[in-house]
């Protein structure tokens, strides 16, 4: 395999692809730990440390932190790309499934490449309002209440997560709901550029890549 590999760099176009691809996954992983502003990611890290090492997380931890090896580690990290790549990935499904329901989106999966590029622009829009969606229920779960993110979350025993200037409530929303959109939005974009100019599946690569960046902490 190692030998595969340094025979692949011999090639100028492969090995282009693939210092391109290594690029724009290092991109995501930078993405995944820069924090929004106005989060302080150390008490839930602490919150989850301690139900770890008790061994007594609930169902509802069990789905956050299944969301989390997802997204690479960032929902914990209160990064820019706490979303990940999901709400692309949900909105594909969606447009998927309604073209089994409106005749006009089976036409179009039906038209080839023109109709494909419709059906990715109507994802991405989709996309937007997933995100929209998704961004201002976690930016009100941390400004308001952090036991309706996290079962069990004690804010007198761990703090306050956010800390944000609390007399600007509504710039905190907006400027988080705007953040988690575009940190979404950027992470489809590098999955549609690995797709095309790099090796592979850019959204598979994104996710596995964030799945392994946060296997050692599973591990340990």
């Amino acid at each position: 395999m190692l030998s595969a590999f340094t025979n692949s760099l011999k090639i100028p176009e492969l090995r282009q692809k693939i210092f391109f691809t290594l690029a724009l996954l290092f991109i995501a992983r930078v993405g995944a730990n820069i924090p929004l502003p106005g989060v302080d990611p150390t008490p839930i890290k602490e919150f989850f440390e301690m139900r770890e090492q008790s061994k007594s997380d609930s169902e509802g931890n069990d789905i956050l932190g299944f969301y989390n090896m997802f997204t690479g580690g960032a929902l914990l990290n209160g990064a820019l790309f706490a979303l990940g790549i999901m709400p692309y990935i949900s909105a594909s499904i969606i447009m998927q499934l309604m073209g089994a329901v409106f005749p006009q989106l089976a036409r179009l999966q039906q038209e080839g490449e023109p109709g494909r590029q419709k059906i990715s622009q109507y994802t991405r829009y989709l996309t937007i309002v997933i995100c929209m969606v998704q961004g201002g229920l976690l930016a009100v779960a941390l400004r308001d209440s952090p036991g309706s993110l996290i079962q069990g979350f004690n804010p007198k025993e761990f703090g306050d997560i956010v800390v944000f200037d609390p007399n600007s409530p509504l710039l905190f929303l907006l400027l988080t709901v705007i953040f988690l959109t575009t940190g979404s939005l950027i992470l489809m974009w590098l999955g549609e550029q690995i797709t095309q100019r790099g090796i592979g599946n850019g959204i598979s690569l994104l996710i596995t890549v964030g799945i392994l960046a946060d296997l050692p902490k599973a591990l340990h």
